[in-house]
């Protein structure tokens, strides 16, 4: 590819990337109205002809990794595993 065909698929990716961010935030104002509804109406269900929307509270248990190798740094030593990806950062 040449540096004119990358400049040109870089300026796409950030237009796209700028569309998404948009997309994001007015999914997320959509999603507060809907929520704010919700807990005024002190509901955590709604239902329609085609859909149904749920907001619950979920509990779910984590390790503390930052507590477990404050107190037991060997121990977390001996379960950290390493892992190698690569990150892709348009700046």
């Amino acid at each position: 590819m040449s540096t004119q065909e990358i400049t040109s698929k870089v300026q796409e990716l950030r237009e796209l990337r700028r569309m998404a961010d948009e997309l994001a935030a007015e999914i997320d104002g959509l999603q507060d109205e809907i929520k704010g509804h919700m807990a005024a109406q002190s509901v955590d269900t709604l239902s329609g002809s085609d859909w149904k929307i749920t907001w619950k509270p979920v509990t779910s248990s984590r390790l503390d990794s930052t507590a477990l190798k404050r107190e037991l740094p060997e121990i977390a030593a001996r379960f950290l595993k390493q892992t190698t990806t690569r990150r892709f950062v348009l700046a």
